[in-house]
């Protein structure tokens, strides 16, 4: 018997159109990958490279700079009160940009005025709402003013732990009206007949909202999510202007400590610092697109 051959693809030809746009797009983002690869891709390699020596005389150490790292108390509060204010600051913003979007999509009156109103933080800089936020919680603030007119006692919330929840309430006010754009672009495009269709038969609100609302925005809250977990690396804007350099121990950012490690010129801690931020940011987003992928695939399949 004649030993079968194992069918072999049969490549598809390009045709001299496509090849064009090809060539045509890569031209377009040839400067872009210049720019990133000179300026981001070239100097991270160098960082990674120093990440594994001292910084005086380029001896070799392994993995001690990342042992020094790891072991520093600086470190350990500021990648604990950075990963403290995701877990808290991310679910609570995508829950009551939600909420928002949904009430304002629903009512008919005053949907104009609420956009507006939940969309003016936007366009304020951060500087102007960390001041404002300051203005209102500094020891001298006008909280503490209003507490004191009705026999209250006013409190230090910059200088205590009350200062996480002042951060958050600053960055989720900042915010809000953002991911509440992205929920409505979603929620605008399932067909209102499915709804339709659901109240005929007696579903309630919840019910909606559950069983068609919640799953035709699976896409939508994949982008929203992972735009929001990436602004929230940028928070240090709003501590560092709420407290300055070395804030109160429950607002410590690991930015702070990049911004200390910088000034004291502490290049060891800081690359290797730098290289593992890097990895977890890249496997958490590399975690989430699998996830959309394998979440992709299954509905496929089930069509």
């Amino acid at each position: 018997m004649k030993q079968l051959r194992p069918l072999r693809r049969r490549r598809i030809p390009i045709s001299q159109s496509k090849k064009t746009e090809y060539r045509t797009a890569y031209l377009f983002l040839l400067p872009s990958l210049l720019g990133v690869g000179g300026f981001v891709f070239l100097p991270f390699l160098d960082v990674f490279r120093r990440s594994f020596l001292q910084a005086s005389g380029h001896v070799f150490v392994g993995f001690g700079n990342y042992r020094t790292v790891l072991q520093n108390e600086a470190f350990q509060r500021a990648a604990g009160n950075t990963a403290k204010f995701m877990l808290v600051c991310i679910p609570l913003l995508l829950t009551l940009s939600l909420s928002i979007a949904v009430f304002v999509q629903q009512s008919k009156t005053y949907q104009k005025l609420m956009k507006t109103g939940f969309l003016l933080p936007m366009a304020l800089p951060v500087a102007s709402v960390a001041v404002c936020f300051k203005m209102i919680f500094d020891r001298h603030g006008w909280l503490n003013l209003f507490l004191r007119q009705f026999g209250g006692k006013g409190a230090d919330w910059l200088s205590s732990d009350s200062a996480f929840w002042v951060l958050i309430a600053c960055y989720v006010w900042k915010n809000l009206g953002y991911d509440m754009v992205l929920w409505l672009a979603g929620l605008s495009a399932i067909p209102k007949e499915q709804y339709d269709a659901a109240k005929v038969q007696g579903a309630g609100r919840w019910a909606l909202f559950r069983y068609i609302t919640l799953p035709q925005l699976a896409e939508t809250i994949f982008v929203t999510g992972l735009l929001s977990f990436i602004n929230a690396f940028r928070v240090f804007r709003e501590a560092y202007l709420l407290s300055g350099d070395y804030p109160d121990k429950s607002i410590y950012m690991l930015q702070h400590l990049f911004n200390n490690w910088f000034t004291s010129l502490d290049i060891q801690k800081m690359t290797a610092a730098a290289v593992m931020l890097v990895l977890l940011i890249g496997g958490i987003l590399s975690g989430e697109e699998f996830w959309k992928n394998c979440r992709e695939k299954k509905e496929e399949q089930r069509k």
